[in-house]
C-alpha cells in the first residue's frame, strides 16, 4: 500500500465513521476502486485505522468521558454530577455487551459471508429506506425537533440494552453502527442530541474493543503487509477528518435531521450496483 492510498483510506474512515452511511462499506469500496487486494490484512487495516476516529471523539467529548470516569472512581459519592456519570457509564456498558458477545461469536463468519460489495449495496439501500421511514414517522408524530425527547442522563438500562442489540445489526457491513445506534436512541425516546452523543460514546467502547482485538490478532501481519508508514498516515488522516465530520454532523442533525443520509445511501447503492453490472469493479 502506497502512502497516498493510506491517506485516502484514512480520510474515508474519518469522514464516514460517525455518519450513518457505513465507514466499512466506504472503505471496502475505496479499497476495491484503488485495486487493494482484500483479505485478512485489508479487513484488519480498515478496522485498525478506526483508532484515529476514536481519538477524535475522545478529544471532542473528553469532559463527558472524564465525568464518567470520576463517577466510577468515587462510587459512594452521591453528588448529582458523579451520580449521572456513573449511570451513563453503566448504561454504555449495558449497551456494549450484546456486541461483545455476538461479535466474538460470529466475527469470522461475518467476514466470510458479508465482506463484499453485493451485501454492502443491499445494506446501503435498506438502511436508506429505513432512515427515510423513521424521518417520515417523526415528522408525522410531531417529534422531529432535535430538542424533543429525553436527555442523555435520563436513559434507562432497558433503553441502553435495546440500543445495544440494534447496534449488532451493524455487523453487516454497509448498515452503519452510527445509523443503528442513533435510530435506536430515537426509538427509545432520546432527543436527537442525546441519541447522537450516546452513539458517539458507545462507539468509543465498541470501536475501541474491535480495534484492539484486530490489532492484537493481526498487528504483525499489518506491519509486514503494509508497513508502519501506512498505519501512521491512516491514523492521522482518520483523526483529522473525523474531527471535521463530527462537528459538521452534530450541527446538521440539529437543524435538518437524518433524511439527507437516507437519500445519499439509496443513491450510492444504485450507483455502485450499476457499476457492478458494468463490471467496473474487479
Amino acid at each position: 500500500m502506497d502512502w497516498w492510498q493510506a491517506l485516502i483510506l484514512g480520510l474515508v474512515e474519518g469522514l464516514t465513521e460517525y455518519l450513518p452511511v457505513s465507514s466499512t462499506g466506504h472503505l471496502l469500496l475505496a479499497q476495491d476502486a484503488m485495486g487493494i487486494d482484500g483479505g485478512e490484512a485489508a479487513n484488519a487495516y480498515a478496522i485498525c485505522i478506526q483508532a484515529g476516529a476514536i481519538a477524535a471523539v475522545l478529544g471532542l467529548y473528553r469532559e463527558r468521558v472524564l465525568g464518567i470516569l470520576r463517577g466510577f472512581l468515587k462510587p459512594k459519592d452521591a453528588s448529582p454530577g458523579l451520580r449521572e456519570g456513573r449511570h451513563l457509564g453503566l448504561a454504555l456498558i449495558v449497551a456494549f455487551l450484546p456486541a461483545a458477545v455476538i461479535g466474538l461469536a460470529f466475527d469470522e463468519k461475518i467476514e466470510e459471508m458479508l465482506f463484499g460489495l453485493g451485501p454492502i449495496v443491499i445494506a446501503w439501500a435498506v438502511g436508506g429506506v429505513g432512515i427515510l421511514g423513521v424521518s417520515f414517522w417523526k415528522r408525522r408524530s410531531g417529534e422531529d425537533s432535535a430538542d424533543r425527547g429525553l436527555d442523555l442522563g435520563q436513559i434507562t438500562f432497558k433503553a441502553a440494552l435495546i440500543i445495544g442489540f440494534l447496534q449488532c445489526v451493524a455487523m453487516w457491513p454497509g448498515t452503519s453502527r452510527s445509523l443503528m445506534t442513533i435510530v435506536a436512541g430515537l426509538l427509545v425516546g432520546l432527543s436527537m442530541a442525546a441519541a447522537v452523543e450516546f452513539s458517539f460514546l458507545l462507539g468509543l467502547i465498541t470501536l475501541g474493543a474491535a480495534t484492539a482485538y484486530k490489532a492484537l490478532s493481526f498487528g504483525p501481519l499489518l506491519v509486514e503487509t503494509y508497513g508502519p508508514l501506512a498505519l501512521i498516515v491512516g491514523f492521522v488522516a482518520a483523526w483529522a477528518s473525523a474531527v471535521a465530520s463530527v462537528h459538521w454532523m452534530v450541527g446538521w442533525l440539529k437543524s435538518h435531521g437524518l433524511s439527507l443520509f437516507g437519500w445519499y445511501r439509496i443513491a450510492l447503492a444504485g450507483a455502485v450496483y450499476l457499476a457492478m453490472r458494468l463490471d467496473f469493479f474487479a
